[in-house]
């Protein structure tokens, strides 16, 4: 079991893209927003100073919803979705552009917050993090209550953070009381408070693990508790009916990691319509040396070299190829990366349109001195006369 010393939190940002995207048009505070899709669709300013603004029922496309707000989620629009199943929904619903650059400005901003407090701190990603408490002397509700207060004050956005023993349960609780939540949580409180949850709550059980477990009759967290460890291995196998089995009695012994190395970076974008090898040749090469050059300069921002080279593609048909291509020194240079990417894509038949183009850089190592990025490849896309 977990040492009762152990404290710690999972902080996750409150609907974090929206929140962000109505520090900028607070007007849209309490109404339904979406953020996704693809294309320009910033607000056109009025005559009087207003701000008109797109909606759901004007899109065409087949983007998908990256987030929405609270508002937009009781109507049944979720992170996910594509856009004009969102538009059935809520067709008056109010459609955003996404703003990376915002977003990885303000997380930045949080973190740095959270880490002022408490820096044993684990990134999960661009608006959720891990923090360790177990070291911090005095009254868990208050040091939890004293972070959302720090990254309010940097930020003007809330948050919401589950404290308990351990990294699962903490997870589960961060979202227990959205929005704006915070949840402590003993080993003691698992009956009451974890089990009568429906096991999807668990983070590492997903859709169909939940379908086979409906299947066998268990629908809560708590009937997953009582289940035979040999019902669990017939259908899920040793390890992992093993894991469902501890994590159901809120067991977990993982640490909080603060620091870890990633083992690709890519960059990868969905067209709007599928291209033609051939009819596309120069909208594709343009995008494909864009892509290369953004990889490059992820590769040299967070100091690291790649050695192998790959792409992804997705046809019309949503057959997905990869090939890569292993180069005899690491790099992050954008002309050397351009023409990697270029053997890999000379080696598929481009016989049917495409729908999605990615490149990425993995085999990383570490760079002590980041190579420039500022003037990127030339040269046109190698493509193979599809037809």
């Amino acid at each position: 079991m977990n040492a009762p010393s152990r404290r710690i939190a999972h902080l996750d940002m409150d609907a974090f893209y929206a929140s962000v995207e109505l520090l900028r048009y607070p007007e849209l505070r309490g109404l339904p927003v979406v953020i996704g899709g693809r294309g320009d669709r910033q607000p056109a300013m009025r005559e009087d100073g207003s701000r008109r603004f797109a909606r759901l029922r004007d899109y065409a496309g087949r983007g998908v919803v990256t987030t929405s707000t609270y508002e937009a989620r009781a109507l049944g629009v979720f992170s996910g979705m594509g856009v004009m199943k969102a538009a059935q929904l809520a067709p008056d619903a109010v459609l955003l552009p996404a703003d990376f650059d915002a977003y990885r400005h303000y997380s930045r901003l949080f973190k740095a917050a959270v880490a002022g407090i408490a820096p044993q701190i684990e990134d999960r990603g661009i608006d959720e993090i891990y923090i360790d408490l177990s070291g911090f002397p005095g009254d868990t509700l208050m040091l939890a209550q004293r972070i959302k207060q720090a990254v309010r004050d940097a930020t003007g956005l809330s948050c919401s953070i589950g404290v308990t023993p351990n990294k699962l349960l903490s997870k589960i609780c961060s979202d227990l009381e959205k929005p704006d939540g915070l949840t402590v949580l003993s080993l003691a409180d698992i009956p009451n408070r974890i089990w009568p949850l429906p096991v999807r709550k668990i983070n590492g059980i997903g859709p169909k693990a939940t379908e086979k477990l409906a299947a066998l009759g268990i629908a809560t967290i708590a009937e997953l508790a009582r289940a035979e460890p040999a019902l669990l291995q017939a259908h899920f196998g040793r390890g992992y009916a093993g894991w469902l089995h501890e994590a159901a009695h809120g067991i977990d012994e993982r640490p909080v990691i603060t620091h870890s190395e990633p083992k690709s970076i890519s960059r990868e974008t969905t067209f709007e319509r599928d291209l033609h090898a051939r009819h596309d040749r120069a909208t594709l090469s343009e995008i494909f040396t864009a892509l290369c050059t953004r990889v490059a300069e992820d590769l040299q921002r967070k100091a690291y070299l790649g050695r192998t080279i790959g792409i992804k593609l997705r046809f019309d048909d949503f057959r997905t190829v990869t090939r890569d291509l292993t180069l005899p020194a690491p790099t992050a240079d954008p002309a050397v990366i351009r023409r990697a990417a270029g053997e890999c894509l000379r080696r598929v038949p481009l016989n049917r349109k495409l729908r999605l183009l990615g490149v990425r850089a993995s085999a990383l190592s570490s760079s002590s001195a980041p190579q420039d990025a500022d003037t990127p490849p030339q040269g046109e896309l190698p493509l193979n006369s599809g037809r």
